[in-house]
């Protein structure tokens, strides 16, 4: 288990300026992901070292984006005004999280612009739909990772949390800071300086333009 990618969410009128800003200052470029017609739900990644990205994502008009966890909680975040929504841990084997949630994973997939499949299966986002301070899970199929679409130059060091550490570990199976991996620390905060919601405040990255904070 370790830290694999955290979810940015725009509307999709703010989608390019969302991506053009961000990229801007984290000194990197984003790429087109394509869509997930599954969940209804399109966005651009950018890679990071220690093979984690970051993701830009926004709810489409899409049937999907209404019938699946992973879309309703992408719409939920975008009519609330965009922001992070989540972190999101891989998996080896996701079978040993279904075993823990007692339920199954679902399938993800989307093709980039350039044609290439992308698999995956996902646990959990019903959980993070529920309360933002809980990750999902990933398992991905394949060897086409995000992380390796363009040249990462930048690393997470710091993701601040509204919070509880104990509900998060329960959730995890596991310590956060274990979950997560070496080189990112992890701070929590009280529910109530984050507008009185639980989940990501701010993350922290070491870039070419010195240190960013995303909040």
């Amino acid at each position: 288990m370790r830290l694999d990618h955290i979810s940015y969410v725009t509307s999709h009128d703010q989608l390019a300026d969302t991506v053009q800003r961000l990229g801007s200052r984290l000194g990197s470029t984003f790429v087109d992901g394509g869509v997930h017609p599954r969940f209804g739900t399109r966005n651009f990644t950018l890679p990071l070292l220690n093979g984690q990205y970051l993701e830009v994502v926004c709810p489409l008009d899409h049937p999907a984006t209404d019938s699946s966890p992973f879309g309703r909680a992408v719409l939920k975040r975008a009519n609330e005004g965009g922001g992070w929504l989540t972190w999101v841990l891989s998996v080896d084997d996701v079978s040993e999280v279904e075993s823990r949630l007692g339920r199954s994973a679902v399938d993800g997939h989307r093709t980039k612009p350039d044609g290439t499949d992308l698999k995956w299966k996902q646990i959990g986002v019903l959980g993070t739909l529920d309360d933002r301070q809980l990750p999902f899970f990933v398992e991905w199929i394949g060897n086409h990772h995000p992380s390796n679409d363009g040249k990462a130059v930048s690393k997470i060091i710091k993701i601040e949390i509204a919070g509880q550490p104990d509900v998060v570990s329960n959730w995890l199976g596991c310590d956060t800071t274990y979950a997560i991996g070496d080189g990112v620390d992890v701070t929590w905060s009280i529910q109530s300086t984050n507008h009185d919601e639980n989940g990501i405040v701010s993350v922290h990255l070491d870039t070419p333009n010195g240190i960013i904070i995303i909040d």
